[in-house]
């Protein structure tokens, strides 16, 4: 009986540490929301609270007041998202795939070379040049998805996945008349699951946040992705309220150059938010069981 008490208290602290770290991971969040809603004196003032004195709803407004442009932008995120997702996954789990195979005649040599990318770049020079000329990667919206595509450190953390698998499953298929790619695709990928989310999780990251592609390799608005289009945004307002601009003006433009930084890390953080509940569960398995095996 005691000892029954003693396991329900010691559970009942654990449990409210762990709300406890909850809330402290969850107010950052809510410090963010609330200022992107707060009156952009009391932010300059007050800076952030949980719950402003004055709200307001300008940086929303101004975000918006050019809604087919913030809409395209979407747009095109969550393309270049969803389908550089896809394909990075595609690209590099074949080549972790092959690297994982003892029967694969020169998987050292690919392997070291896949290791060496990780280690000596060319520079941005080189590899602009490569992209815009003989990739033709320039203003279209292959330039946002194709570059990011394949990923030595992806490929790896694949690679032992997959080793981490019975060979005799694949031995078994073979037996059976399976080829590699019927295996590969029926059989290696679904069990591998937590793998494929955890990294593409990390992918997905990466091309939704990502701007740096956009301003290299595109000039038109049409492609323009999310992130580079709130930058630009961002950016032309705090020229607008800086030293130099009041000094000309005679006073200080009245727009909401703090809140609309909040306002627009809603709006990107959002998507993400929304979807690592689904794939959580394989997050953590997949980096886990990938790196038991070397």
């Amino acid at each position: 009986m005691i000892q029954a008490k003693n396991e329900r208290a010691l559970n009942g602290f654990f449990l409210a540490v762990l709300l406890l770290f909850a809330l402290f991971c969850v107010a950052p969040y809510l410090l963010v929301l609330a200022g992107s809603f707060t009156y952009e004196g009391e932010l300059v003032k007050s800076g952030l609270r949980l719950v402003p004195k004055q709200w307001s709803a300008d940086a929303y407004k101004l975000l918006f007041s050019d809604f087919g442009r913030v809409a395209t932008g979407y747009k095109n995120t969550v393309l270049v998202t969803s389908a550089g997702t896809v394909i990075s996954l595609l690209i590099n789990s074949m080549l972790a795939y092959a690297l994982s195979k003892r029967a694969c005649k020169y998987r050292g040599a690919l392997g070291f070379y896949c290791y060496f990318t990780m280690l000596f770049s060319g520079g941005i020079v080189p590899w602009y040049i490569v992209c815009a000329q003989y990739l033709g990667l320039r203003n279209n919206i292959w330039a946002l998805i194709l570059p990011y595509a394949a990923s030595a450190w992806y490929m790896f953390l694949l690679r032992n996945y997959f080793k981490s698998l019975p060979e005799e499953i694949g031995e078994s298929a073979t037996i059976d008349g399976a080829s590699e790619p019927r295996i590969f695709f029926t059989i290696i990928l679904p069990l591998s699951l937590p793998a494929l989310a955890s990294v593409g999780l990390f992918v997905a990251l990466m091309y939704w946040n990502d701007w740096w592609l956009g301003i290299m390799l595109t000039e038109e608005a049409r492609l323009m992705p999310l992130q580079l289009l709130l930058r630009s945004i961002v950016s032309n307002i705090q020229f607008m309220t800086g030293e130099n601009a009041s000094r000309i003006i005679g006073s200080a433009v009245k727009l909401p150059s703090e809140g609309i930084k909040y306002a627009a890390t809603i709006i990107t953080i959002g998507p993400i938010l929304l979807l690592y509940p689904f794939i959580q569960k394989y997050f953590v398995k997949g980096l886990m069981v990938g790196a038991v095996k070397g």
